[in-house]
């Protein structure tokens, strides 16, 4: 029974009605999801879908000399394996734990069954690929078009709506891979938002202090992002 409120702390498994619970709650497998874990490589086959619950995970393009770059990332309001169920089978994405934290695993072959069945879970998950796709999008145009102290404001914000702290652990290094951008740009944005009483940074570890100041630094994607996932994924009990 604990395991099964616990996978309710994921918002597309909370909303489910009950019918459809009932049928994947058994094959739900609770797991750990260490910082830097890498859940698939890109062209890696899709066995499972994942479906956070304190965990995020980002997924990153990687360039043929090693470079990356974050296309969005996935916490307690999603899952990750989209292309699973969409057909595609494989992503020339990566998958990696971007904050440490808990997730259950779905086989492909379950959610597959269950998204084909052409109810609620389909009409769910597709609002949410709807919102995914949103995210990658926006955060194209964000890359290119913003500075590296907004892009790392939308970061965190994205993150802290994700999170059930306004805490998490990060290296410089990693940070600079998810945001595409060199170690010493991050440290500099960093410093930044910490010598405006934003955050509190120190050894990968990152404290917001005023979520309301980053909200204020923030470029317009991080709005565009949340208020299309706000629009797509409310209760969705009526579904």
């Amino acid at each position: 029974m604990r395991m099964q409120e616990n996978s309710r702390e994921n918002h597309l498994l909370s909303v489910l009605p009950e019918v459809e619970w009932a049928r994947l709650a058994p094959l739900l497998v609770a797991i750990d999801m260490p910082l830097g874990h890498v859940i698939y490589e890109s062209g890696d086959r899709l066995d499972h879908v994942y479906f956070p619950t304190t965990s995020i995970i980002s997924l990153l393009y990687v360039m043929e000399d090693g470079s990356s770059a974050e296309i969005a990332i996935v916490g307690n309001e999603g899952l990750v394996g989209v292309a699973l169920f969409m057909g595609g089978e494989t992503t020339p994405s990566r998958a990696i734990v971007q904050s440490a934290g808990r997730a259950y695993k779905l086989s492909g072959a379950a959610m597959k069954q269950e998204f084909n069945r052409g109810g609620p879970m389909q009409r769910l998950l597709l609002r949410y690929t709807q919102s995914l796709i949103t995210q990658m999008a926006q955060t194209a145009v964000c890359n290119r078009h913003h500075s590296i102290d907004q892009q790392l404001c939308r970061w965190l914000l994205l993150s802290m709506d994700r999170l059930p702290s306004n805490e998490l652990r990060m290296t410089q290094e990693l940070i600079a891979n998810m945001l595409g951008v060199r170690r010493s740009g991050v440290t500099e944005a960093a410093l930044k938002l910490q010598s405006a009483g934003l955050i509190r940074y120190h050894h990968g570890h990152i404290e917001v202090l005023n979520r309301l100041g980053l909200e204020e630094r923030v470029c317009e994607c991080y709005a565009v992002v949340k208020q299309e996932c706000d629009r797509l994924l409310p209760d969705l009990r009526a579904i």
